[in-house]
């Protein structure tokens, strides 16, 4: 009768059989990197229906392939390798890698994934727990901080940014003080909590009027039953604060004009904040495509919400404005020009000059540059004759220069004027 009642309650109404989620597998002390000789313990937490069979349920162990002769909820072991366990009737757990070393100094990382915004914890031992002095910690062969003797390094709120290779080196007094020594480089992944949220059109409200905007992101697995709350932006202005509601309604005037919106995600400590890419709403006259704004990549994402948005509001225009045809060949300035001569429409004030504009500018300046280059081409036209023909200039007593009068000059060359010293 009680084998009866268990099989009834593992067999829903659908007719297929209860799935059972794999087992968690912990690590005490939580740490995957220990010294020789050393033990840890494994323990293998799986959820069983209270009426499952009347037995105890066993716990198998694996070591890679191999399965391990223990049956119970928990083990010590001190050989490395991957370990699993698993439980009658549900999936093998997530793996637990152990490593053994043989160093003066190893760096130790937690086992169990570090998700974004949670502590992230790093400890630098000695051999058998022998202080550690001058400790520095790496991250990336970049020293983030020393300490004066062991301690923990701790990042309180990780990020992505914070996954990397790390090391830890320092001295010990074995009896004296060493030189220093490095720890191997450790591996650590931070996981990401959740993608950035997209924020999508979900329909009309017909109740309210307006379009109702939903901020969608999607939880890790392992963290499915984190909260998370919403708010949502027009453009740079708050229009909803932080709440546990993903969705939003913009009121109907605003939905008549063409305008910027986005969503931000957070966690109820706001330890993990992400932002989504804009989205632009169709003004009025134009459909609502909702099948266009549920894409899984909008194209209003193409701009980030740190730049600044496009504004497509026609600007204002008067009616009462008296019209410039009214008074004909009457400029602003009240000056009158006969019929037919009204001054043309010229360029902008802002537009740059055109090159002939600039080549007038420059005339006075090439003017003075050609006149001086004339007439450093006489002055040395001259010295070549004078060191060609020397007699042609004979030398005066108390004269230290040459008349121009007396200077021969050969064919061609174009007389030029004396210049004084």
């Amino acid at each position: 009768m009680w084998a009866l009642t268990a099989l009834v309650l593992l067999v829903p109404s659908g007719g297929q059989a209860a799935t059972l989620e794999k087992p968690i597998l912990s690590l005490h002390p939580p740490w995957t990197t220990i010294f020789k000789g050393e033990r840890v313990t494994l323990r293998c937490d799986g959820y069983h229906p209270l009426l499952l069979e009347l037995r105890p349920v066993s716990t198998l162990w694996y070591l890679g392939h191999l399965l391990l002769p223990s049956h119970k909820k928990s083990i010590e072991v001190q050989t490395p390798g991957v370990y699993r366990c698993q439980t009658r009737g549900a999936p093998v757990s997530d793996p637990i890698h152990i490593s053994v070393s043989n160093d003066w100094l190893i760096l130790q990382v937690p086992y169990a994934a570090v998700f974004e915004g949670e502590p992230l914890v790093l400890r630098c031992r000695g051999w058998y727990d022998k202080a550690v002095y001058k400790l520095h910690y790496y991250h990336d062969s970049k020293a983030v901080h020393y300490f004066h003797s062991s301690a923990n390094y701790t990042v309180p709120q990780a990020r992505a940014s914070d996954s990397g290779r790390y090391q830890c080196s320092g001295t010990m007094r074995i009896p004296v003080e060493s030189a220093p020594m490095f720890s191997a480089k450790v591996a650590v992944t931070v996981q990401e909590l959740f993608p950035a949220p997209v924020l999508r059109v979900t329909g009309r409200a017909e109740a309210r009027g307006g379009v109702t905007v939903r901020c969608d992101t999607r939880l890790h697995p392992q963290k499915r039953d984190t909260p998370l709350q919403f708010a949502f932006y027009k453009y740079s202005r708050l229009v909803r604060r932080f709440d546990w509601g993903a969705e939003y309604t913009v009121p109907q005037p605003e939905v008549e004009e063409l305008e910027s919106y986005w969503c931000e995600a957070a966690t109820a400590t706001r330890s993990v904040r992400k932002r989504s890419p804009w989205l632009q709403l169709p003004g009025r006259g134009l459909a609502l495509d909702l099948a266009s704004t549920t894409a899984p990549v909008p194209q209003a994402a193409a701009l980030a919400p740190g730049d600044q948005p496009l504004s497509f509001r026609k600007p204002a225009v008067s009616r009462s404005a008296t019209p410039v045809t009214s008074v004909p060949n009457v400029t602003s300035s009240g000056l009158q020009f006969p019929a037919g001569r009204a001054p043309t429409a010229g360029p902008p004030a802002c537009a740059p000059p055109t090159p002939w504009a600039q080549l007038a500018a420059l005339k006075p300046d090439m003017d003075l540059l050609l006149r001086e280059m004339q007439l450093l081409k006489g002055l040395l036209s001259r010295v070549v004759l004078e060191l060609k023909e020397p007699q042609a200039f004979p030398e005066q007593e108390g004269t230290p220069e040459t008349p121009a009068s007396q200077a021969a000059v050969s064919p061609g060359t174009q007389e030029t004027p004396t210049v004084g010293s």
